[in-house]
């Protein structure tokens, strides 16, 4: 199953990224293996529509669940009814390794 972390940079020492549509980055995290590859958000600085465009990308990419801070109500709307999971991460002063440490709890 792939999961999508926010991120704010691309390694798994940088920063969690609180926002979902405007993080800079997304860790997709393939769990079989725990295989991690980050893309750009290209949508990050839109003027607009960046959270359903970021929530395209995730039925592109074939994601399962992501996990952010937070979920605008478009974004949420359609994460919704393409059924990805969303899971909202209540720390946000970790890493993209803590969370991914974290998943395993």
């Amino acid at each position: 199953m792939k999961t999508v972390i926010t991120s704010t940079g691309n390694s798994l020492k940088s920063d969690f990224d609180e926002r979902f549509g405007r993080a800079d980055w997304f860790c997709i995290l393939e769990e079989k293996g725990k295989k991690a590859a980050f893309i750009k958000n290209e949508m990050a600085d839109a003027t607009g529509g960046a959270g359903v465009k970021a929530a395209e990308t995730m039925a592109e990419l074939g994601v399962k669940r992501v996990i952010s801070g937070d979920f605008g109500p478009k974004a949420k709307d359609l994460l919704e009814k393409l059924n990805i999971e969303m899971v909202l991460q209540k720390e946000s002063n970790v890493t993209i390794g803590d969370v991914i440490s974290g998943m395993d709890e």
